[in-house]
């Protein structure tokens, strides 16, 4: 069975939450696992609790808050340091199926040398009969990462099958070692948020193939419906997927510009008429910043 290696990042606030997802991971019906806490200095003292509380897994602190990005880099380049063959990074707010990670092995053992990523089926975890996450296309000119079937109602009994996928979700997806030492991890600088897109981009472009398993399921406590994007998350986001864009070629480059900037000028717009003006702040910034 090839050394898989989960990685599981918390930075404190969710200390249940992180429990219940190690708890899940210690109940996989897959052996040869190895579950990483990598504490990106939780500012509550609740990775050092987590470590005591589950003494046998692995336990990193990171000594500061390297971001999303960061953290599971420090994660992921330990793993591979001790013989991992694949990673599995995943969200600490997730649930895992016992089978899950067999599927995605499983599923990466049928595959050709050159593989990038498995990802599972994501389902809401207040709504577990509905879909987050069914795979995903990364879309060139908003330079964004898709959900397939977002919001659908999924349906428990679909066959099992891999379907090609161009954008694999930083929530959770198994990487081969080989193509994590090939490609690289996460853009550090990105700190958080559009990490996964830059990723899967770099794998596209590498000649690197990325699937979908619908038979390897987890849960996502993500809120159903739509969410209102938080000044960081807006700030953020828009700075790095122009980040991106500067590592396009000038068509990619024109086709985004063209997109992206009419487009913020009317959302700030409507947060001017509202006055939110922390918002506004935070799409100026996400314009601006290098």
């Amino acid at each position: 069975m090839p050394r898989v290696w989960v990685i599981v990042l918390t930075h404190g606030g969710a200390e249940q939450i992180t429990a219940d997802c190690i708890e899940s991971l210690l109940k996989q019906d897959y052996g040869a696992l190895t579950v990483l806490l990598v504490d990106n200095a939780s500012f509550d003292g609740s990775g050092a609790r987590l470590r005591d509380r589950f003494p046998d897994i692995e336990y990193l602190n990171t000594g500061g808050n390297l971001g999303y990005a960061g953290g599971n880099n420090r994660g992921m380049r330990l793993a591979l340091d001790r013989g991992a063959e694949f990673l599995l990074v995943l969200n600490n707010d997730t649930i895992v199926d016992a089978t899950c990670v067999s599927w995605l092995v499983r599923s990466a053992q049928r595959q050709p040398t050159k593989l990038g990523a498995i990802a599972p089926k994501i389902l809401y975890f207040d709504d577990p009969a509905r879909i987050w996450y069914a795979g995903g296309d990364y879309v060139g000119f908003k330079i964004l990462g898709m959900h397939r079937r977002e919001g659908e109602l999924d349906d428990p009994k679909e066959a099992e099958g891999l379907e090609p996928i161009t954008f694999a979700t930083g929530c959770c997806f198994l990487m081969p070692a080989a193509a994590a030492r090939a490609v690289g991890f996460f853009a550090e600088d990105f700190f958080i948020y559009a990490e996964d897109v830059d990723l899967s981009l770099r794998m596209n472009r590498a000649g690197y193939s990325m699937y979908y398993q619908p038979a390897a399921r987890l849960y996502h406590r993500e809120p159903p419906g739509p969410v209102h994007a938080t000044p960081f998350q807006i700030r953020l986001r828009d700075r790095n997927r122009r980040r991106i864009a500067r590592r396009l070629g000038a068509v990619d480059r024109v086709k985004f510009a063209v997109w992206f900037f009419p487009t913020r000028m009317v959302r700030l717009a409507q947060y001017t008429m509202k006055r939110d003006w922390g918002r506004v702040r935070a799409l100026v910034a996400g314009m601006t910043e290098q």
